[in-house]
């Protein structure tokens, strides 16, 4: 990154003014240099100037560039309801693990490292519970939080708990005192979405956007 600040100012980048970064951050930008490429050189340059040069003040001339955001990819709903209804057996642990993945938004490892208890109808089992709840424990930043549970969901997760009765873990691995792993989950998606014929670039993420 030096050298190619080096290049641009054709002497010693040591003895750079504000105004050669100023021009050098234009040139980056109108020679449509990717923002991470862009961003990656600043940060060398506040290195340089603020670490190596001992001229903290020349950082105030170098600005960062956001990378543009794209809306991700989403699958229609006849598109999910083909890959859910084909997730891999036996029994209905992997289908209802991706529909968790798709009806409340959860994320690949806030799926695996659910509990039955976590889901608080299906937690009281036996009884009527208005309390259309999941509970995240230790989420992404490790923030918990609680999603709302769908009628037709918790229809499915009580047809699954009662075929497949897991305790502790609700998608348990092998050996059972382990959660599924988030390796697991997303072959499971990937051989769901083979067998429809889905050819939409599609990750076990997209059904957390969709």
């Amino acid at each position: 990154a030096i050298k190619h600040f080096a290049g641009f100012l054709k002497r010693s980048p040591d003895t750079a003014t504000p105004d050669d970064l100023r021009a050098y951050q234009l040139h980056m930008t109108d020679t449509e240099v990717t923002p991470p490429t862009f961003n990656a050189r600043i940060m060398a340059l506040r290195f340089l100037f603020g670490t190596t040069c001992d001229r903290e003040d020349m950082k105030r001339y170098m600005q960062f560039r956001t990378q543009p955001r794209r809306l991700p990819s989403v699958l229609s709903i006849e598109e999910v309801s083909e890959v859910l209804a084909a997730a891999p057996g036996p029994g209905l642990k992997y289908r209802a693990a991706l529909s968790i993945s798709y009806g409340a938004g959860l994320r690949a490892s806030e799926v695996c490292s659910l509990k039955v208890s976590d889901i608080v109808p299906l937690a009281r089992l036996r009884h009527d519970s208005d309390r259309m709840l999941i509970h995240v424990d230790d989420g992404k930043g490790g923030k918990d939080r609680k999603v709302m549970l769908s009628p037709d969901l918790l229809d499915l997760l009580r047809d699954y708990w009662r075929e497949a009765r897991p305790e502790g873990w609700l998608f348990p691995g092998k050996p059972k005192i382990t959660p599924i792993s988030a390796r697991q989950l997303s072959r499971s998606f990937n051989s769901a979405k083979h067998l429809v014929g889905l050819s939409k670039p599609a990750t076990l993420h997209t059904l957390r956007h969709s």
